[in-house]
């Protein structure tokens, strides 16, 4: 009994750090998103482009890590590609 008790308590506590690293992860990404639509907005077309790279690269490195899923992903870089072309 203690066994089982000890490893669902080690089971919890990774549990609670890797949702934590993840909602990290998520927050910064949706954050690299807002200053990305921010820059469109003000149209920064240029700094915008150069920053889409940014985004890329968030986007990829949750999509490796199984943070969102790779088709989630892909889908918003469409969006946002489309988003940034309609702006030039």
């Amino acid at each position: 009994m203690a066994l089982r008790r000890r490893s669902s308590l080690k089971q919890q506590r990774q549990d609670k750090k890797r949702r934590l690293r993840n909602l990290k992860i998520k927050q910064d990404l949706k954050k690299t998103i807002k200053k990305f639509q921010a820059l469109l907005t003000a149209k920064n077309v240029s700094e915008a482009k150069v920053f889409l790279k940014t985004v890329f690269s968030k986007l990829d490195k949750a999509a490796k890590r199984g943070i969102i899923h790779k088709r989630t992903a892909s889908r918003k870089k469409s969006r946002l590609t489309k988003q940034l072309l309609k702006t030039t």
